[in-house]
């Protein structure tokens, strides 16, 4: 179980722990975590311990069952694990957000509370700098909700519950507000949220005292139609911002104003070769920590698509489209090393591993295959 957090200088230390965990500073043990879809043969959230010096993995099985907890998140201090619950198990059809305390010597996870996601079908979530607010994106209702986080880990009621409205392009797929993913920008002042069924991101100020949201002025950047974003990763610089969409797979970089908040699109471009002409949904996108390159997933494809970034205008170049060796690649993550790509392939419940040529940014299959029923979002926690 966590011990009672201090918040102030307890906060700062969280905050430089996570930095150099992030960097993979001295840290050659982490704990890997896999959130899954169950309702078949997944029961919840699955670990693996990992050694990037040598690309060693040790399945440690199911360690906390949950519903649906597709999309993980870890607090700064890495003491605590929260996870969407995208089954409809509030009343009202809502989904859940839930709070898990990790063992970082045994990797085993103790729940510590569930609370209301305010909204059907929660899909993404993200821990604030200081650890104080978790946010989740709730796609079936098209809504953001900022819940406090207590300091024994536990999470309080919404302190914000912002609705989206409207509707896109596509009758089937944006009939209404989709909210797909929620990312604060690197100084967290402010909060891009993706919806898929507006074509739009919309940013709003993010008060970290309070945990209040205020529309940002612009209040949104438009997408072309029927682009439907889905995630977003910032570069490293700050200065530029790349989305996946969805519907057209597509990957737009953007330059990022971090004193506005606001967004200007320099170029969007395709993640799939030429010539490919099935049926293709793009999914996750990550800069890797060096800022050279820009990774993409594609669903239908099967691939992961990887791209150079030229100069100092986040211009991309395509590098290669080479298959994650299974089906339906959903989230992927680059282990805080920078040198191992993690892909979650759902429909063939595994995660295939491979490693990053940090000259060229190109992907080598290892033949480290770690099993999980319909795997969907991969993070990693430093080991004891």
């Amino acid at each position: 179980m966590n011990a009672k957090r201090i918040l102030l200088p307890a906060v700062l230390a969280a905050v430089l722990t996570s930095v150099f965990a992030v960097r993979g500073e001295g840290i050659d043990d982490y704990l890997l975590y896999v959130g899954t879809y169950t309702g078949g043969a997944g029961k919840g959230i699955y670990a693996f311990r990992f050694q990037p010096s040598t690309g060693k993995t040790v399945s440690l099985g199911l360690v906390a069952e949950s519903a649906s907890p597709s999309f993980l998140a870890v607090h700064p201090d890495h003491g605590t694990l929260y996870a969407v619950n995208e089954a409809a198990v509030y009343e009202g059809g809502n989904g859940a957000v839930s709070a898990f305390a990790i063992n970082a010597g045994t990797g085993r996870l103790t729940f510590l509370n569930k609370v209301s996601s305010g909204g059907r079908d929660p899909c993404h979530l993200t821990v604030d700098r200081y650890g104080k607010w978790l946010l989740a994106a709730n796609y079936g209702s098209g809504s953001v909700s900022v819940f406090p986080i207590r300091s024994d880990g536990r999470l309080g009621e919404a302190s914000a519950l912002m609705q989206h409205s409207g509707f896109g392009k596509d009758p089937r797929r944006q009939e209404g507000p989709h909210a797909h993913s929620v990312n604060l920008s690197p100084d967290g002042r402010f909060l891009l949220v993706s919806d898929l069924g507006l074509d739009k991101v919309l940013v709003y100020k993010f008060d970290v005292a309070t945990g209040s949201l205020v529309a940002n002025n612009p209040p949104f950047v438009k997408l072309s139609a029927g682009s439907g974003p889905r995630h977003l990763s910032f570069h490293p610089n700050g200065r530029f911002v790349c989305l996946i969409n969805e519907l057209s797979s597509t990957l737009t970089a953007f330059a990022y104003d971090a004193d506005r908040g606001s967004l200007r699109e320099v170029e969007t471009i395709s993640t799939l070769p030429q010539g490919f002409g099935g049926d293709n949904a793009a999914a996750e996108v990550e800069v890797h920590p060096d800022g050279n390159f820009v990774y993409g997933s594609n669903r239908g494809h099967d691939s992961i698509a990887v791209f150079a970034v030229k100069g100092d205008k986040s211009i991309l170049e395509p590098v290669e489209y080479i298959s994650t060796r299974g089906k339906t690649p959903r989230q992927f993550a680059i282990d805080p090393t920078g040198n191992f790509l993690f892909a979650a392939n759902q429909n063939s419940g595994e995660v295939v591993v491979f490693r990053i040529d940090r000259t060229t940014g190109k992907l080598a299959a290892t033949d480290v295959i770690l099993k999980a029923p319909s795997p969907v979002c991969v993070v990693f926690v430093p080991a004891r």
